[in-house]
């Protein structure tokens, strides 16, 4: 599975990072990030979670590879 945050979308909400901490962070400036290396989601079994939790939807989910 494939993890995008897009930052056009992104307020800064923290739901991904408080919902799965494993895959996602806050940056610098506050905003969601997803953790270096785990843009595939593996191992993740909350990642869906944390992608509902956005408040504005800024996380995508595909299949496939990142990238």
């Amino acid at each position: 599975m494939r993890i995008a945050i897009d930052p056009d979308l992104c307020m800064g909400a923290g739901q991904c990072a408080l919902v799965s901490p494993d895959v996602f962070t806050q940056d610098d400036d506050g905003f969601g990030a997803v953790l270096p290396g785990r843009e595939d989601g593996a191992g993740a079994t909350l990642v869906r979670e944390a992608a509902r939790a956005c408040p504005v939807r800024a996380i995508s989910l595909g299949d496939g590879p990142a990238g």
